[in-house]
């Protein structure tokens, strides 16, 4: 099973995108776990998870989560901003996968 947490300002942008990438994990037959939180439940969410991904509305974050998650071994990217606009769950979860495998 993969473990796909998305972040952003307060979940709820991210929650749309999760719905379309969990659909397409489904077409693929694939085991994921993907969920959506706010930036104030990162700490808490984080280690359960085997990649992080962005919402670009806050990727100015990005350094100050990866150092938070590099002793868990855990990489947090930003999420591809036009992929994001469009809600292009198929390569979401393309991006997360490259990251984990």
């Amino acid at each position: 099973m993969k473990k796909i947490m998305l972040c952003c300002s307060a979940g709820m942008s991210t929650s749309m995108l999760v719905k379309k990438m969990l659909v397409e994990a489904g077409n693929r037959g694939l085991a994921v776990d993907i969920k959506a939180f706010g930036a104030v439940e990162f700490d808490e969410q984080m280690p359960k998870y085997q990649v992080v991904l962005l919402g670009p509305q806050i990727k100015y974050m990005q350094q100050e989560l990866a150092a938070k998650a590099a002793p868990y071994g855990i990489k947090v990217q930003a999420i591809d901003m036009m992929d994001y606009g469009m809600q292009r769950g198929d390569k979401v979860l393309d991006f997360a996968l490259s990251m984990i495998d």
